[in-house]
């Protein structure tokens, strides 16, 4: 039986605290009708922070320096491993240091056009104004951004946009960062005011009286359960990207923690959103676990072509004349060329590639690869300079390849990485679950259908440094909740949960490992909910999803035991979570049954191949809830206003 969503008459969220009047003072007026707790009553409540990342690093530092008592939460072996760390290429921020025309509006304008217009106005806004502030607070606590020869914070350009407004530290940008909100987040742990948690993953979320109170985790190392209880609790574990199994995640970011949240009740919003990377090193061969990220800030000075004849695919690229090149998105954009945004560029690449114009090896049944060339970068700026901004890139490049990328031309080819669905948030970021907040990735609040380079870095301090601290004292400062500890009825109900959940994966002693499962259910998004999407194949992934499913649940195998440090249940229940989710991302991909951004349902495109949205009909983020069935999602709708930025159709020409 195919799948039916009454969209029409889908139920409307209308509790999203979104503030109102001029849209330039509505965060400045937010906060200051918020109310404030006392400093001396902080330290009597308890936050719990799941996640250590540049999102979950700076919020458990800052509510610290505040004085709240907070438990942080991480699966890593310290904070400083967080995928944050992965980020390459910088950070936006309104400053206009280059006088080219920038201004918090036009970030702000940018975004949301970025975004396919498929983001709410005020959150987007917030995150602009507030992307001045981030940049000296980093700067302040020592991250070394790249200067120029005065001394004054260098700038690139990223995709989306025609002003130079990305800070970044070579390409380590997201390192830098991250160890910033580290030693403030380890100062804290110094002064006693948070407690740290390493090697501990999240398993479940307690719920008491419908609002969330706490966290079941289990110990990596010995494998003990144990609940924690607070008066709050904040998810801040990142993105689902690795449900596709080969993306640019670490092999550790996983779904765990929001997806058990929202089977708590917490909505989760348009699961389908997610960014393929233009700027990728290609697939090898069928034995790789993972993807490796080049970063978006080579496409500043590299120029992306292709041969344009496929005869010239196999020749060595210096051999092939300029005339015989196809710089193919200076062609099509030449406003912002090389410089368009990742979902533009990664569809293109596509294109060509399914022309018989890619290039490499052939890896399935065509050349995956395009070129992205420094030659004239060389020529213009020097080698010596080349490699001051992007050496680091470079080395890792050739490590991998084998080919150096400073006399040939580098391949790339999209792959998945960052998610712009999550958790539904209101503008306080708090999730439809009572004391549940969710900050960066793992939230849906701020790309909208396409997240711009840069922008993730932005959100995720943007949300822990200044956000969070105000809208969770303003939960707390009105929390009338009774004292919950660890030996309160719920939590007992979900270790026992969570201790029986882990038992059935131990218990079933198949004859296929989590992994293959993991494989098996990522070549299915890929093919079917990846970088093009169609009715006939989201209906065909709906139909194979739940049986990989069944047979996981009945062919799984687990190796090891329950007390110790095992790899295998915990690939095996992440699998689990994935392999739900994947089956929502479908519904969701489905349901929108327009072009929006990265989702690009082949059925609706502009004569020219852009993505054509139907703002009459989908205008909306999609929340769905957990019915008790994930194979029966109930869709949920927050219709979105634009009062500020007129929707029309994306141009980059």
């Amino acid at each position: 039986m195919e799948p039916t969503f009454d969209i029409e008459n889908a139920p409307r969220i209308t509790k999203s605290a979104l503030p109102s009047g001029p849209i330039d003072t509505r965060w400045s007026r937010h906060r200051f009708d918020m109310k404030l707790v006392n400093p001396a009553n902080r330290r009597k409540n308890k936050v719990i922070v799941v996640g250590t990342g540049l999102a979950g690093g700076a919020a458990a530092a800052t509510l610290g320096e505040l004085g709240y008592n907070v438990a942080v939460f991480c699966y890593q072996d310290s904070p400083r491993r967080a995928h944050s760390i992965a980020a390459q290429g910088g950070i936006n921020a309104a400053k206009n240091y280059q006088n080219d025309g920038d201004s918090v509006h036009r970030l702000f304008y940018d975004t949301v056009k970025g975004g396919d217009f498929r983001a709410r106005e005020s959150n987007v806004h917030r995150l602009a104004e507030v992307s001045v502030n981030i940049i000296d607070q980093c700067v302040a606590q020592g991250v070394p951004f790249a200067r120029e020869y005065g001394g004054l914070l260098d700038n690139r350009s990223f995709g989306g946009a025609q002003v130079a407004r990305t800070f970044y530290a070579r390409g380590q940008t997201g390192q830098q960062l991250l160890l910033g909100a580290y030693q403030a987040l380890e100062r804290q742990v110094y002064a006693g005011n948070v407690k740290q948690f390493t090697r501990h993953e999240m398993m479940e979320l307690i719920i008491v009286d419908g609002v969330a109170r706490g966290v079941v985790c289990r110990n990596m190392v010995n494998g003990r359960i144990e609940a924690f209880t607070a008066d709050v609790v904040v998810l801040a574990t990142g993105g689902y990207g690795n449900v596709f199994y080969l993306s640019t995640n670490a092999k550790g970011c996983n779904t765990t923690a929001i997806w058990r949240a929202h089977k708590k009740g917490a909505l989760f919003a348009n699961p389908c959103f997610t960014q393929i990377h233009p700027t990728c090193i290609p697939q090898a061969g069928s034995y790789q676990s993972k993807l490796t990220l080049m970063s978006e800030s080579l496409r500043n000075d590299g120029r992306v072509w292709v041969p344009k004849n496929a005869a010239d695919c196999e020749k060595d690229p210096n051999q092939i004349a300029d005339g015989d090149r196809d710089y193919y998105l200076e062609r099509i954009y030449p406003s912002f060329g090389n410089l368009v945004p990742r979902d533009i560029a990664s569809r293109r690449a596509k294109e060509m590639c399914d022309e018989g114009r890619g290039v490499g090896p052939i890896v399935g049944d065509q050349r995956r690869g395009v070129y992205l060339d420094f030659r004239d970068a060389v020529k213009r700026l020097g080698k010596d300079k080349v490699a001051e901004r992007y050496g680091n890139l470079f080395e890792m490049y050739e490590r991998i390849t084998g080919e150096d990328p400073y006399s040939v031309p580098m391949r790339i080819y999209p792959a998945t990485h960052y998610t712009m669905g999550g958790l539904w948030v209101d503008y306080n970021l708090m999730s439809t679950i009572p004391g549940l907040f969710v900050g960066g990735e793992a939230n849906f609040s701020d790309h909208g259908a396409n997240r711009l380079g840069a922008s993730a870095l932005m959100q995720g301090l943007a949300d822990g440094y200044f956000v969070l601290p105000s809208t969770i004292a303003n939960y707390l400062a009105n929390f009338k909740g009774p004292k919950v500890d660890e030996d309160h009825v719920e939590a007992k109900k979900a270790v026992a949960d969570v201790e029986a959940r882990l038992g059935k994966l131990m218990s079933i002693k198949g004859t296929r490992s989590p992994d293959s499962f993991h494989r098996e259910l990522g070549q299915v998004i890929w093919d079917n909910c990846g970088m093009a999407r169609s009715g006939t194949d989201l209906k065909k992934a709906l139909a194979k999803i739940p049986e990989i499913r069944e047979e996981f649940w009945n062919n799984v195998l687990v190796t090891g035991g329950p007390s110790e440090l095992n790899l295998a249940l915990e690939a095996a229940g992440r699998v689990s979570d994935f392999l739900e989710l994947g089956e929502l991302m479908c519904f969701d991909a489905l349901a929108r049954d327009e072009s929006c951004g990265c989702h690009y349902r082949v059925e609706h495109t502009t004569e020219e191949g852009e993505a054509k949205r139907n703002d009459e009909q989908y205008q909306y983020v999609a929340a769905w809830e957990y019915s008790g069935n994930v194979s029966k999602p109930k869709l949920h709708r927050e219709d979105l206003v634009f009062e500020f930025v007129k929707p029309s159709q994306r141009s980059y020409k």
